[in-house]
């Protein structure tokens, strides 16, 4: 055994703890490094032009990354050192406990750890003084050790005469079991703090953040009592808020450090945290999807690298950018600001549909439409934020088997994914430092229906004033005064050639799979978008995109305003407020395909009456919006 309890005791812990902060200085000064790098010194670059000023560049962003990757590690050292300090500590006090009450009671304690006491009480034959002498600690409770065992009880027979035999055990398991659990702090933080070294070489590579991603995988479980456990991830956005508010700055940097995705994905923590902790998570997270060749983590990669590369190199005049959650669970999770969600008046979070996940074109596409609604917004009112939350699986077309493409005809994943967007949406209540902000939850396509069993949900979504649907399959609802925000502040835009907005309902839709191919879209989409347009009912139709799937569309519904998922939304019967929406392309006979129309309604340059509508309504000016007539 190395460690002495001779050294337990003399340790000087605080010297670990000043290692920490020194190394806790070292991380800050790389943090305002790579700030200033990314915020002034590569921004003052990107208008010009030249060689010189690309390579400067380039150079720029690799020292940008490097700083980061600085920033992290010694972030994780600094921990590891506190952790080992708190745990070292903890034996030490234990420790000392014992050789002062062996002290007090005139025992000594001997180098190797055994415990000498002095004579006392008497044998039971002679009535002499028991002698004294000298015990070791043990492994087991005195109970449990081999000893005569009373017959009225669990407590073995007193095996030794004096009084201080016991007492001199007790006190030398007490010695042993400090020294032992200090022994494997020490070897278990020294293998810690091995691994933390850098490769060789200047150039941070995806190898390089997976190694960092592997350092901080073995930092956090060494690191749980000391830090995991303090985190109140049970608790509510509003009580999280409050938490992290009450904490210094010294524990505040030290939680970013070792559990960015722990805080930054914590409803209730102010945004520009949130931000600060993802992009070192998706920095990690990149590392280690990189170490794998499978699709979803290749495809979740793609989608990561995208939003990376626009945190990086936003364009000259869009509004700050903020990763408010990012992940590799299931499909993939990714919540993005345009906008600051604290600062700004209005805020809108947009849940996003059928199909998306968390890839490239989720990236490209999904992102440009909160892009664009940002922008849109503050044209009307400067202070607002437009967030895209992808918190949920949203269910996947094609899937790998005909019955799987059934998922969208199913509330499972709006379901599931109805209490973690109130979670969120009470986090934005919960950080706005407005005193009355104007919240508005907008859901397109199946997001619509998660919008919509959000608001089923008791007490509604949590702050939303308004909320927008968008190409909606319904809501669960019947009407829109179920859906918690009164009637009046339920908005919605539905383009008559869009398909999504006209499914047949549960009991007539007569779905009927067939084939094996890709592109098929789920039970009777197609049929009913084509029913307007002349198609006999129980028409025979090919699958998208070319599959060899096909499905049988009954005949007409005998009430109109019933689709798949409650009310259709546009219809009188819902009693919403139905704005003016470009019709879009007709299915198939315009455009590329048949549900060409129900991606246009955020899009500025394909229908500029849904997305100026949208803005008016988000920024506080519904009151502007065109309508039109209900179906």
């Amino acid at each position: 055994m190395s460690l002495t309890w001779m050294q337990l005791r003399d340790v000087r812990t605080q010297e670990f703890t000043e290692a920490a902060s020194a190394w806790a200085e070292a991380s800050s000064r790389a943090d305002a490094a790579r700030d200033r790098i990314s915020v002034e010194m590569i921004k003052s670059l990107e208008d010009q032009k030249g060689a010189s000023a690309s390579a400067a560049y380039e150079r720029l962003k690799r020292l940008d990354r490097n700083f980061d990757y600085i920033h992290t590690e010694c972030g994780l050292i600094r921990t590891t050192l506190d952790s080992l300090a708190h745990e070292l500590t903890e034996e030490q006090v234990r420790l000392k406990a014992a050789l002062a009450e062996a002290s007090e009671r005139g025992y000594t304690v001997h180098p190797d750890g055994s415990v000498q006491y002095p004579q006392g009480g008497e044998t039971f034959l002679t009535k002499e003084p028991a002698p004294g002498g000298s015990v070791r600690g043990v492994d087991k409770p005195l109970y449990l050790q081999d000893a005569p065992t009373h017959p009225l009880g669990k407590a073995p027979f007193p095996t030794n005469a004096n009084p201080h035999h016991a007492l001199a055990q007790e006190i030398a398991t007490r010695v042993l079991g400090a020294l032992k659990a200090a022994q494997d702090v020490d070897s278990r933080f020294t293998q810690t703090l091995n691994r933390l070294k850098a490769p060789a070489g200047l150039e941070v590579t995806d190898a390089t953040w997976a190694d960092a991603a592997g350092d901080a995988a073995v930092v956090r479980k060494e690191a749980a009592a000391y830090l995991r456990d303090t985190i109140p991830e049970s608790s509510s956005p509003a009580d999280r808020s409050s938490w992290w508010e009450g904490l210094t700055n010294e524990q505040r940097a030290e939680l970013l450090a070792v559990y960015p995705d722990v805080i930054g994905n914590l409803d209730g923590i102010p945004s520009s945290v949130r931000d600060e902790a993802n992009r070192d998570n998706l920095a990690l997270l990149m590392g280690k999807l990189s170490e794998h060749d499978d699709e979803r983590s290749q495809t979740q990669l793609a989608g990561m690298r995208s939003i990376d590369n626009q945190l990086r190199n936003p364009a000259v005049g869009d509004p700050p950018m903020y990763l408010l959650g990012i992940g590799d669970q299931g499909g993939g999770r990714a919540i993005v600001a345009f906008g600051n969600p604290d600062t700004s008046r209005n805020v809108s979070a947009y849940v996003p549909g059928l199909g998306t996940s968390l890839d490239a074109e989720f990236a490209r596409n999904d992102l440009t439409r909160a892009r664009d609604t940002a922008k849109g917004a503050q044209k009307f009112e400067a202070s607002s934020a437009s967030i895209i939350w992808l918190g949920y699986d949203a269910p996947q077309l094609p899937a790998e088997s005909p019955v799987d493409n059934l998922d969208v005809m199913s509330k499972e994943h709006a379901e599931k994914g109805a209490p973690a967007y109130n979670q969120f949406m009470a986090g934005i209540s919960a950080t706005n430092q407005n005193p009355d902000p104007h919240i508005t939850a907008v859901g397109h396509s199946y997001g619509s229906l998660t919008v919509g069993q959000a608001a089923l949900r008791s007490g509604g979504i949590p702050g939303a004033d308004d909320i927008i649907l968008l190409g909606s399959p319904g809501t669960g609802a019947q009407h829109a005064d179920q859906l918690g925000v009164g009637k009046e502040h339920v908005y919605v835009g539905a383009s008559d050639h869009d398909p999504v907005t006209m499914l047949p309902n549960k009991v007539e839709s007569g779905v009927m799979l067939g084939g094996a191919g890709a592109g098929a879209v789920a039970g009777g989409v197609v049929g009913s978008a084509l029913g307007p347009l002349g198609t006999v009912g129980g028409a025979v139709i090919g699958g998208v995109g070319g599959g060899a799937h096909g499905f049988v569309v009954a005949d007409a519904v005998s009430d109109d305003s019933q689709i798949y998922f409650g009310t259709d939304p546009a219809h009188s019967d819902f009693g919403a407020n139905r704005f003016l929406v470009d019709d879009g392309p007709l299915p198939f006979l315009e455009g590329g395909g048949p549900i060409d129309a129900h991606s246009n309604y955020f899009n500025p340059n394909k229908d500029k009456d849904s997305a100026s509508n949208i803005a008016r309504i988000i920024s506080g000016h519904a009151q502007d919006i065109t309508t039109e007539e209900h179906r």
